[in-house]
């Protein structure tokens, strides 16, 4: 009988060890999305942008060990952080359906404005939402927007996804879209950096401009970090910080063209 306990403590204490080891935060692992310039893209070796070193600054202050990791698309990195692969996601605006499984930082990291871009032979009146209904859309998978625009855009809009911008942009350039939505800021970079901006535009008003936030994953053990992270935010941003590191990157991103594109603020 005795042996038979003891076998029996041993296995239990062998399934409880994993457990166990599993609720300690011993790595934060931070992903993006990698095609959100200047905020956050891939550059063929890493994960970089605002965002990123504005994460990557506030772990270091709190020495908080962690690992800035490429996994793919946007929507695969929304998936490895409801499943806690990814701890951190920097960074993403506030929306009902992020809401069940990642926990919002309180402090705006900046504000994230979406606009229609349209090509310049295909443009069409714009004033606002209700002018989109009926035109073929597209978004990048996994995009939103907040604002209550998703909610409109779900009930009213014909709207197909892509993994990628780029492939909007040629979906709009075939005339298979009649229009798609991103960020400005990154929309109006990577007409920059591929000299198309003569082919395509962002029209006005934009559909959202909420704020981007860091986000920790519920189904990670590093959530319990997320007080101590949200004080760090709001000191970097008492001194100026979180503006500075936003203003490098569009320096270093932006070229005469982009002059008139008003400052992230």
């Amino acid at each position: 009988m005795f042996k038979l306990l003891s076998a029996y403590a041993l296995s239990l204490a062998v399934m409880i060890a994993p457990a166990a080891g599993a609720a300690e935060c011993t790595r934060l692992v931070v992903s993006a999305d990698s095609d959100y310039a200047p905020l956050h893209w891939y550059d063929g070796k890493h994960l970089t942008g605002a965002s990123i070193e504005i994460a990557t600054r506030a772990l270091e202050a709190l020495n908080i060990p962690f690992e800035v990791r490429y996994v793919g698309p946007f929507h695969r990195v929304l998936k490895a952080a409801e499943s806690g692969e990814v701890a951190m996601i920097a960074s993403l605006k506030i929306t009902p359906e992020r809401q069940q499984y990642l926990a919002f930082t309180s402090v705006p990291l900046f504000v994230n404005p979406i606009a229609v871009f349209v090509a310049r032979d295909r443009r069409f009146a714009y004033g606002g939402w209700k002018d989109l209904v009926g035109k073929r859309g597209a978004i990048t998978l996994g995009n939103q927007f907040g604002g209550g625009f998703d909610e409109f855009m779900r009930d009213n809009l014909i709207i197909e996804t892509a993994q990628k911008t780029y492939m909007n942009f040629t979906k709009l350039d075939s005339g298979r879209i009649d229009y798609l939505l991103t960020g400005y800021y990154s929309g109006m970079i990577y007409l920059n950096q591929t000299q198309q901006q003569d082919r395509f535009m962002p029209l006005r008003p934009f559909v959202s401009e909420t704020d981007n936030y860091l986000a920790l994953s519920k189904a990670s053990p590093c959530i319990k970090h997320l007080a101590r992270i949200n004080a760090q935010l709001e000191t970097m941003q008492k001194r100026g910080e979180l503006r500075a590191v936003l203003q490098k990157f569009e320096t270093d991103l932006r070229i005469e063209s982009t002059a008139a594109i008003p400052p992230l603020r």
